[in-house]
């Protein structure tokens, strides 16, 4: 069994036991998160009507906060001595998918 959930805009798909790494979120290390379920797919069974999957539950728990890679950029204009580098780095949460539930 395994859903599609959206989270913080994008959408990403699980199964009970992945760990998933989103954009941050403001729950605290530890907290239970409940995320939204856009497809549930289970064998033969699909469910991706939105009365059906207000029944579905697709909990998760955090797990930490980390920082992405870093990633170093550089703008060049040749012949007229600009160049300018920047850096970022992404903060980001770790989710532990815990129980995916179907309500019938």
């Amino acid at each position: 069994m395994y859903a599609i959930v959206k989270v913080g805009g994008k959408q990403y798909r699980v199964e009970t036991g992945d760990s998933l790494v989103v954009d941050r979120m403001a729950e605290e290390e530890g907290a239970s998160v409940a995320l939204a379920p856009l497809l549930l797919a289970d064998g033969d069974t699909t469910v991706f009507q939105r009365e059906e999957l207000e029944q579905v539950k697709v909990a998760a728990t955090v797990t930490r906060h980390e920082r992405g890679k870093k990633i170093h950029g550089l703008k060049f204009k040749p012949k007229r001595g600009y160049k300018r580098r920047y850096g970022h780095r992404s903060d980001l949460t770790r989710l532990q998918i815990g129980e995916i539930s179907h309500g019938t």
